[in-house]
């Protein structure tokens, strides 16, 4: 008959584990493992030896509120010869005495979360399992280990804003390793309306990453449950801070986390999407932050956006927009629930609230394949998306007389797809994956496919008659006067006699326009047949600077209209004034547990002095895993030079990044980062 092992202690054997398991920078405390890899821990018997074949031992592993075999969220199983990693299964890998290695490892599709061991009749363990992307049965399974180490184990980034024209890289500290950070992302899981409701069978779907993923696209924003974020999109940030204040995750999850799941306020759509590249990194899903420009905002599904100006070229505002960038996430993994290994691999999911989706505002996961090749009907929410790179735009110009009429333009939804390059901070365009060359056979086919009419209609038109372009200058520096250009060029073998409106206005990056920063109306405008004309705008920082947002952006608007006949032509950019470039240098020794000085410098570019100015850094491993600010006890006049020390202890070797930041009274969210390679 079987002896059961008379077990007194054990040892969790966390630091081997949580290394062997690619999670030891969550700490070595307790027992972290991911899903289809065994992990190995000692038992120390009170009597007896152990002996094979005659030593007996009944474990039972539950998770969640409502364990059951039934849901896959409770197994039990005795000792095997071999371990089994298709099941929960345990084998003692040591020889017989009275210390016995016990090898345990659990399936590769087992629910996510918090799991308690038993052990016979000699106690609990408790340890977490999370997704496991180094594993080739898990769905999540990613076989390139450089892909790896950006998409799961990095903990800083950059996320690219600014204008299809100039993106602007922005560094971001994801710290999904940081202390505590992982706590909350499972209480993220747990606090969800599908957790709330049903927790027996919502932990029973912890194991499907398509599942996990949806849920997380929900719970980022705050619009239906207890989740992580309020978003706001005007410039009034009472009651919270101006979503360019934050530098990285850890803040914002731990505010959530201590304001007992309290929205925090405010995010916009490259926090919502950081914040959901954290959680799902900490989770073991790899994940990464991408940015369409010019991404369009589609509220009634027929891939048409409809725009309003004014006589003067003005936009007049509309429920459907073109936002200057849009940021989402893509996550790795199988869909075995659309029958096809074609649509495996990125799936784009979209924490923002914009739409809602089966009733919530959430969005996606849907395959990046998909849109690529107009597949509307696959799960989920692919016209969305496809919207969002694909609509094509149509402007209307309402006259005073209440009258409109249609307006030639040559602007162009979904351009510069971005995300940041695996192993370096340069940008990866990655609009190939979402869309085929403009004008190619297969693009035409897809557009045929998703019914896109109105863009195969457009396609075919094409126009050889006057010409509308607007040029800018490559010194753009917020706090200077510069020219940018209406170019108007005529195509045609005859005389024209135009009428040329050429503005300027503060933007924000979703479209919502605001004060005028700059006007010209000309109203004669001569071209012989084949001659150029270019029309200067002078924007002064006198005028704009009162008026620009903190995303520091200027919509030009041209409007040609020929007195001879036809459409009114209209040529539109944005334009991204550039911040002072904040300069980092490391004082010291770039080592483990040793005090660190950074020197940081910023001039100030304005034709004013700047009051309250303040230096902020933070950094995975760097920081503690806070916030370090610096203020400068006196002002500083224009051309002279903020300047600060401060001090900091990096906690793990390897690269890591330091995400400055500087606020002041006239001047604000500047960023800037400097990467360091901190030894042991």
């Amino acid at each position: 008959m079987a002896q059961a092992l008379d077990i007194e202690r054990w040892n969790l054997e966390c630091e081997f584990n949580n290394l062997d398991h690619h999670t030891d920078l969550n700490g070595a405390d307790r027992l972290i493992v991911r899903r289809g890899q065994t992990f190995t821990i000692s038992l120390y018997l009170r009597s007896g030896n152990y002996q094979p074949g005659l030593s007996s031992l009944d474990c039972v592993v539950e998770t969640g509120p409502q364990p059951s075999e039934e849901n896959g969220t409770r197994a039990s199983f005795g000792l095997s010869a071999v371990i089994d990693t298709s099941r929960w299964s345990a084998a003692v890998t040591s020889p017989p005495g009275n210390t016995v290695t016990l090898s345990i490892c659990s399936p590769p599709d087992a629910p996510i979360g918090r799991y308690t061991l038993t052990l016979g009749q000699s106690g609990r363990i408790d340890f977490i399992l999370l997704f496991n992307p180094w594993c080739p049965g898990d769905r999540v399974y990613m076989d390139d280990e450089r892909s790896l180490e950006e998409y799961v184990l990095s903990q800083d980034g950059i996320i690219f804003r600014g204008s299809a024209k100039y993106p602007v890289p922005t560094p971001w500290n994801f710290g999904q390793f940081e202390s505590g950070i992982l706590d909350i992302c499972l209480k993220i899981l747990d606090m969800n309306p599908k957790c709330l409701k049903f927790p027996g069978k919502d932990c029973s779907k912890r194991g499907i990453p398509t599942y996990v993923s949806r849920v997380l696209s929900a719970m980022v924003n705050c619009n239906d449950d207890k989740g992580v974020l309020l978003g706001r999109w005007t410039n009034d940030y009472s009651g919270g801070v101006s979503p360019l204040l934050w530098r990285g995750s850890v803040e914002i999850l731990r505010s959530w986390d201590r304001q007992d799941c309290l929205p925090v306020r405010y995010g916009q759509c490259w926090v919502f999407a950081a914040v959901a590249c954290s959680v799902s990194r900490a989770l073991g899903i790899p994940c990464r932050v991408v940015t369409n420009f010019n991404s369009a905002h589609d509220t009634n599904s027929n891939l048409v956006i409809e725009q309003y100006i004014d006589e003067k070229g003005s936009l007049m505002k509309s429920r459907e927009m073109i936002w200057n960038y849009h940021c989402w996430v893509e996550n790795w993994m199988t869909r075995p629930d659309l029958n096809s290994p074609d649509f495996n691999g990125w799936q784009a999911s979209d924490p923002t609230p914009q739409e809602k989706s089966h009733g919530v505002y959430c969005c996606g996961p849907v395959p990046v394949r998909a849109i690529k090749e107009g597949e509307l009907t696959f799960k989920y929410d692919a016209p969305f998306v496809f919207a969002e790179v694909n609509a094509d735009v149509d402007y209307f110009m309402k006259k005073a007389d209440g009258s409109q009429s249609k307006v030639t333009h040559t602007s162009t939804v979904g351009q510069k797809i971005s995300t940041k390059s695996v192993g370096s901070d340069a940008r990866e365009d990655i609009t190939h994956l979402y869309k085929y060359p403009e004008g190619s056979d297969e693009e035409r086919a897809t557009f045929e496919k998703a019914n896109h009419q109105n863009k195969l209609l457009q396609q075919q038109q094409q126009d050889q008659g006057l010409h509308l372009t607007i040029k800018v200058g490559s010194d753009m520096r917020k706090g200077c006067d510069f020219d940018v250009f209406a170019v108007v060029t005529n195509n045609t073998q005859s005389q024209k006699k135009c009428r040329l409106v050429f503005g300027s206005c503060a933007v924000s990056y979703n479209g919502n326009v605001g004060e005028n920063c700059g006007f010209k109306d000309l109203l004669n405008v001569e071209l012989s047949p084949g001659a150029e004309r270019r029309v200067p705008l002078r924007l002064n920082y006198s005028k704009y600077g009162g008026l620009i947002t903190e995303e520091n952006l200027i919509r030009l608007a041209a409007l040609l209209m020929d007195y001879s006949g036809g459409q009114p032509k209209l040529a539109l950019r944005n334009i991204v004034l550039d911040n002072p470039e904040i300069k980092i240098r490391i004082l010291g020794e770039p080592k483990e547990n040793r005090k660190l000085a950074a020197e940081i410098t910023m001039q100030n570019p304005l034709p004013e002095p700047l009051e309250e100015c303040c230096f902020n850094i933070e950094g995975a491993n760097l920081t503690g895993g806070h916030v370090i600010s610096e203020s400068l006890t006196s002002s500083v006049g224009p051309g002279e030079d903020a300047k600060v020390k401060i001090y900091f202890t990096p906690t793990h070797s390897g690269l890591r990044k330091l995400v400055v930041d500087f606020n002041s009274s006239k001047l604000c969210h500047v960023k800037g980062y400097r990467n360091v390679i901190i030894g042991k």
